[in-house]
């Protein structure tokens, strides 16, 4: 049947599924010591974006190649954001507690403050989900990769909300419905939103004004 020939769209989803589960493993294994962690998400995007556009060679020569050209940057990139992540949850924690004793003016000031984190939160978010495919595929500064990732993310913000919105419902089918769908996790995510990040990321390559663009494409 026409619908079981490698070439026909069903053969192409099954692959695609085949490769995420695949690449999710490779990804989380490599992420266990946790300071690997931007490495081992920057091979995973580079490969991914390949994926989408059906470049795809050898899964994990690609990986482990993209894990160490760019491990030394991403390293660099990750940590301060792990401290950051850990000081914004910290953060929260504490003004939501002293929020919740406080009350009359005290409570207000809390609230505002809450407010203010829970936006850097929102800015911290769209970091992490464009810094990595970015640094995927481009060359740049580390300044450069981290400024540009959350400009890219706030402009492009209909992507970066179903960049968001395919990753909260991995985890809420996850959570709520069918826990051994992680098989899948950031494999396939990363898979899907390679076809989001690919056309923004191209695009820009085209602009000779921007940051960006003065980058090299393609890694």
């Amino acid at each position: 049947m026409a619908i079981f020939s490698y070439e026909s769209r069903f053969s192409r989803i099954m692959m695609h599924i085949a490769y995420g589960c695949y690449l999710n493993l490779l990804w989380a294994v490599c992420s266990i010591p946790v300071f690997t962690a931007g490495a081992s998400t920057t091979a995973l995007y580079t490969v991914a974006c390949k994926i989408a556009k059906n470049e795809e060679g050898d899964i994990t020569q690609q990986f482990f190649r993209a894990f160490r050209s760019n491990f030394k940057q991403a390293t660099l990139i990750w940590l301060p954001l792990l401290a950051l992540g850990f000081v914004l949850g910290l953060d929260v924690w504490v003004v939501m507690r002293l929020r919740a004793t406080a009350t009359g003016t005290p409570a207000v000031l809390w609230t505002l403050l809450l407010a203010v984190i829970i936006v850097a939160c929102i800015l911290y978010a769209i970091e992490l989900m464009f810094v990595f495919p970015l640094l995927a595929k481009v060359d740049n500064t580390s300044l450069s990769m981290v400024k540009n990732s959350l400009l890219i993310g706030i402009h492009y913000l209909n992507c970066t909300i179903c960049v968001f919105a395919v990753h909260f419902a991995m985890f809420v089918v996850a959570v709520r419905f069918f826990t051994p769908i992680l098989l899948l996790g950031e494999g396939v995510c990363a898979i899907v939103c390679a076809y989001l990040f690919n056309p923004v990321i191209d695009a820009l390559s085209t602009k000779p004004d921007g940051d960006v663009a003065s980058g090299t494409f393609d890694r």
